[in-house]
């Protein structure tokens, strides 16, 4: 592995090796995302307008990530990574509306086996949210649902445990709402809790209340809407950190906030190349951030490169569920060493592949209106699957199609293939050229022919799990 030099300004003590020992100590967990907030979206990364005070206190008395990547460019493929440990062409989530197979092994699914209560709140974006749908919320692990099959704005139609409900709000403060709930009977009933919370903003098509829409009346009204959806949200995030105070969890809660992908237009990549959809850093280059007040005692802030892929790992670590207990292989790391203020040497590389594929369109308040309909007249047969694992489809691991890269320490490889059948390599030194305007392909071709190595082995071992041959129950 390329060596390089992890820059990091992390100024808080370890956690005691007994703590987590004690069986009642294990923590509570919150994974909240964003969809389609980009790594300039946030005031802490001197976007000039945005009001985001609660990401803002958080990224100054958390562990910050400024090299953070969502595993693909796109929604579902991230949602994926993040509940898998894997990169999402591994389980044929390829691109937005594509499902996670039922075969996967989730992060829901280890921690329900370890005593935890499981909920998932807001946008699903991995399958039906229909109660007999092998891919619902529901099969992957989560013993209670309030999911939307897509991305919400005012006044959200969402699934609950497959019943269709018409609700009354902004979008973020209602699934907070919910979450919150759970977080509540999950205390009563002294279980350490694991809540996914997905927002469905700052998403298309950008409808944000007057109030959060004032402070940007010097803006055009698709930004006044955009960054009013962004602000909605993070006031959402601080009724949950005050719900979490109140009840007395806050401390020896894990609250990890970051965004599916990349921003678009009139989103911010902070002049990041690219945007959402492609694998230059702004299409993929997302927030982040980790609370955990019993242990990050101190501010913190890393740039080494970290994804949505390293999040189960890490979980499982912190709990103390051995990674061999995936049935499937893992493509991320464990971050927990990071989080007791030790340096993660030689970290293995992130590897990104945007298959070609086409997406499935799913807007969620119809769907949801049209089941409400369906189950009202009884008049469908619910009960029949709505998605099949095809496994007399193959992938090459020769041809390989579609834009890859992969990240090495600080530099970042473009492997892209051209109309005409060559493939373009492009190399950058991220450290040094974070817009990705310098091409070092020709001046630097022991690390250039390394990488390409590297990514090859990586890409092909993909297709092997593409193909069902890493699926063992």
């Amino acid at each position: 592995m390329i060596q390089f030099r992890c820059l990091m300004l992390i100024l808080f003590f370890s956690i005691p090796s007994e703590l987590l020992a004690e069986e009642n100590a294990l923590p509570n967990i919150i994974l909240c995302m964003a969809d389609d907030q980009g790594w300039g979206d946030v005031a802490y990364m001197g976007h000039p307008d945005i009001k985001t005070p609660v990401l803002d206190e958080m990224s100054r008395t958390c562990l910050r990530f400024d090299h953070f990547y969502a595993a693909a460019p796109v929604c579902s493929p991230t949602r994926a990574s993040v509940l898998t440990g894997r990169h999402p062409n591994r389980s044929r989530t390829f691109t937005w509306g594509h499902e996670l197979p039922p075969q996967e092994w989730t992060i829901a699914e280890a921690l329900k086996e370890k005593g935890y209560a499981t909920a998932h709140f807001g946008k699903w974006h991995l399958g039906s949210v229909t109660s007999q749908s092998p891919c619902s919320p529901g099969k992957h692990g989560f013993e209670e649902w309030f999911s939307a099959p897509n991305f919400f704005e005012l006044n959200p139609w969402l699934s609950h445990q497959g019943n269709p409900i018409k609700t009354e709000g902004e979008g973020s403060e209602v699934i907070v709402s919910k979450a919150v709930e759970f977080i509540r009977n999950s205390i009563q009933k002294k279980k350490p809790f694991f809540t996914v919370i997905w927002f469905g903003s700052p998403h298309t098509p950008h409808i944000a209340l007057e109030k959060d829409r004032k402070p940007y009346q010097h803006l055009s009204k698709k930004e006044q809407n955009y960054l009013g959806e962004i602000t909605a949200m993070d006031r959402s995030l601080g009724q949950l950190r005050n719900e979490l105070k109140t009840m007395g969890v806050q401390k020896n809660t894990i609250l990890w906030f970051t965004s599916d992908n990349g921003s678009r237009p009139p989103g911010s990549t902070s002049g990041l190349a690219g945007k959402k959809g492609e694998l230059w850093e702004g299409g993929i280059r997302v927030p982040a951030i980790i609370e955990w007040p019993e242990i990050i005692t101190r501010p913190g802030k890393s740039n080494l490169p970290c994804s949505t892929v390293d999040i189960l790992p890490t979980l499982l670590d912190i709990v103390q569920i051995q990674q061999s207990n995936a049935p499937h292989l893992l493509d991320g790391v464990s971050l927990y060493p990071l989080i007791q203020n030790q340096i993660i040497k030689n970290r293995k590389p992130l590897g990104f592949w945007k298959y070609p594929a086409k997406g499935k369109p799913r807007k969620s308040d119809e769907i949801l209106e049209k089941l409400s309909h369906q189950l009202k007249n009884k008049n469908q047969d619910l009960s029949q699957p709505d998605w099949k694992y095809d496994r007399t489809v193959k992938y090459s691991s020769e041809e390989r199609p579609g834009h890859a890269a992969w990240i090495d320490g600080t530099y970042k490889l473009h492997r892209i293939p051209k109309k005409s059948g060559n493939i373009e390599y492009r190399l950058f030194n991220l450290e040094k050229d974070s817009k990705e305007q310098t091409n070092l392909s020709q001046s630097h071709p022991e690390i250039l022919n390394k990488m390409k190595a590297d990514l090859t082995r990586w890409q092909k071992s993909v297709v092997h799990s593409m193909n069902g041959n890493d699926y063992h129950h």
